[in-house]
């Protein structure tokens, strides 16, 4: 039987290798080492170099995994294990010099995610959890807010930078949020997003156009921290469906219908 604790250690230290490397590279970074992937989709030497790390670790761990990852070092999707790594959630924070951005590392049997790790570089913080288990940060357990209602919560979002073809649904619901809430913040960075969720510090998140990497370990850690995670529909497209809701338990009925009924277009 498989050890998903000893798995989810061992990724723990490559997800901190990966940000040290990161943090070192941040010193003497230069703007003219940004390349464009796509519409204000940056990347640079330092995602691919912490992508080659980490792969390069993670398959020592388990030899006949997968991966999914964003750069393309390796793409070997079909396989029962599959790793699932974004090397520098937030390189557009990262280019400017500014936080949050982290490492995501997740794990996936089949079709579940079974382990999460996303390191937050700047300020050396570590949230993880694994199929059974707490979430943690730092070691520390870790659980999401108990905020009743979305009149006493904090919402942070992803704004769109390059899919815009949800944005007026998009500007109602944030209108709807702005007016009803203790605010709405934009971090730069899905996994943190997704990480703070867990933590507590945030009590909602909801965003687009996301990809697998971008999710895939923060929706374990704030599952295993007592929260709710799920597609615009209430359904559990969330990894591979581009789009994703998380809060917490209480919040789960309220959050989820306000973003359903504002951005939910499977049926229109």
């Amino acid at each position: 039987m498989i050890d998903y604790e000893k798995i989810c250690r061992k990724t723990i230290s490559v997800a901190v290798e990966a940000g040290h490397w990161i943090k070192n590279e941040r010193a003497t970074f230069q703007k003219d080492a940004v390349e464009t992937k796509g519409l204000h989709d940056f990347v640079s030497y330092v995602d691919r170099g912490s992508e080659a790390l980490i792969v390069k670790e993670l398959m020592g761990i388990i030899p006949d995994a997968g991966f999914i990852t964003e750069e393309g070092t390796v793409a070997t999707e079909n396989k029962k294990f599959r790793w699932v790594i974004d090397p520098l959630d937030g390189t557009t924070n990262f280019i400017h010099g500014i936080s949050p951005f982290a490492v995501s590392i997740a794990l996936m049997e089949n079709e579940a995610v079974v382990v999460g790790v996303v390191y937050e570089v700047s300020l050396d913080e570590c949230f993880y959890a694994w199929k059974g288990s707490q979430a943690f940060l730092n070691g520390t357990p870790i659980a999401v807010s108990t905020a009743p209602t979305i009149h006493d919560s904090l919402v942070a979002t992803g704004f769109p930078y390059y899919d815009f073809s949800r944005f007026p649904e998009y500007l109602k619901l944030l209108e709807h949020l702005m007016r009803n809430t203790h605010g709405i913040r934009r971090l730069g960075s899905a996994a943190t997003d997704l990480a703070y969720v867990a933590a507590g510090r945030f009590d909602a998140f909801y965003e687009y156009s996301l990809n697998p990497y971008d999710v895939a370990a923060g929706s374990i850690i704030v599952q295993q921290a007592g929260g709710h995670v799920c597609d615009f529909a209430g359904g559990s497209s969330y990894i591979f469906g581009r789009e994703i809701v998380a809060c917490n338990a209480l919040l789960k009925d309220e959050f989820t219908a306000i973003v359903k009924d504002h951005l939910n277009t499977t049926n229109r």
